[in-house]
């Protein structure tokens, strides 16, 4: 059976939120769990409703300030806010918001190529869907991407290039129009602010693809770990096998896992246990520190105690430079498999046959010292009469 047919069609959120916690994909996209309420989605949805309202008209002439403020007190979503306090101090940011908006653009007003532009495109067998925010036409003839964030900060270079759905976007407006895409833009509500860049060229359009076969083949595989992240505890933390310990019976949490112990109770054996160690550690750390230190003084590599001898080495870490490695491998078509430049993929290809022995040794040679650590070796002394 083909892919296509085994798993249902992938937006950007779901990609994302796998990457995120494959296990919490799983609970809401397969499992059909309801995630609660988010005030930040409700302040976001409706400014975002408010930029499409205003785009939305028929004629290059936009709405009043007047009427864009009726029709953002007329569809305010007030879901998730803690009280009535922080809604109104949201309600009423949102106002300044769109008032500088409306300044901004309609001063220069001009009709969009799509609106919410529904997408749904093929990747190798895998149907990727969404909707584009906006999409302007410049002078050039070519074809610009918005999409409306109300995250607090401003967006940096870095995370423009390396955010997917801004990619994902230009593979499905390649895939939509015969126009080529010449800007990306994550426009920024609560500053209005577009942060843009250029369109990702082929190599970034190919790993993006690869990446979504990935998470695909992955979903199909039914992989579904549970991974702590900075979004830890999600909505559905009794599901979590992180979290779920808090929501069990009495009784089953106190399941006994060793001897006359209940597994609470091994839990602060544990902790106490642990301070101990952690306590010693340091002890262990700062008689290492003087053994190096008097080692290093002294021009040592080992010393004796009355029953034990260390020997010192100054261990070196080696690692490379993203931009030499790229350099070389870029024009070999090496440079996805060490993408990130994961520096055990990179320590691979030193030793991988396949690859010419030249571009080995050239990779070799751009390997630099990163660091160094302290490495002490005990072992028992021999005496004479043993």
């Amino acid at each position: 059976m083909p892919r296509e047919d085994k798993i249902k069609p992938l937006s950007f959120t779901q990609i994302s939120l796998y990457q995120t916690c494959p296990l919490s994909y799983k609970l809401r996209y397969i499992d059909g769990l309801k995630p609660k309420d988010k005030w930040y989605f409700s302040f976001g949805t409706t400014l975002h409703n408010c930029a499409e309202f205003f785009f939305r008209v028929n004629t290059p002439t936009p709405p009043t300030l007047n009427e864009l403020l009726a029709y953002y007190t007329q569809n305010w979503l007030s879901q998730g806010y803690e009280s009535a306090e922080e809604e109104d101090e949201y309600k009423e940011s949102g106002k300044k918001i769109l008032t500088e908006f409306w300044k901004i653009h309609s001063t220069d007003f001009h009709l969009p190529v799509a609106l919410e532009k529904r997408f749904l495109v093929d990747i190798e067998g895998i149907k990727l869907m969404g909707f584009i925010d906006r999409v302007d036409k410049l002078e050039s003839g070519g074809l610009s991407i918005i999409d409306y964030k109300s995250n607090k900060e401003l967006f940096t270079n870095d995370y423009l290039q390396d955010d997917l759905q801004l990619t994902i976007y230009q593979l499905a407006a390649e895939q939509t129009w015969p126009l080529p895409v010449e800007k990306l833009t994550l426009y920024h509500l609560r500053s209005n602010t577009p942060c843009s860049c250029l369109p990702r060229d082929p190599a970034r359009l190919d790993q993006a693809r690869r990446l979504i076969l990935e998470v695909a083949d992955n979903i199909l595989s039914e992989k579904f770990p549970a991974v702590e992240n900075q979004f830890c505890p999600c909505d559905f933390p009794e599901h979590c096998p992180y979290y779920r310990h808090l929501y069990m019976e009495p009784a089953a949490a106190r399941q006994d896992l060793l001897p006359g112990i209940a597994a609470t109770e091994a839990v602060e054996r544990y902790a106490s246990l642990k301070a101990q160690i952690n306590e010693l550690e340091t002890q262990l750390e700062e008689a290492k520190r003087v053994i190096t230190d008097f080692c290093q003084a002294e021009g040592l590599n080992r010393i004796y105690g009355e029953e034990h001898e260390i020997t010192y080495k100054l261990i070196e870490r080696t690692g490379f430079d993203a931009d030499e490695v790229r350099v070389l491998l870029e024009p070999e078509g090496l440079w996805e498999k060490v993408l990130g430049l994961d520096p055990s993929r990179v320590r691979q290809l030193l030793t991988d046959k396949e690859i010419s022995k030249e571009i080995r040794e050239k990779l070799e040679s751009i390997k630099r010292v990163t660091g160094t650590h302290s490495q002490l070796q005990v072992k028992k002394r021999i005496t004479d009469e043993e």
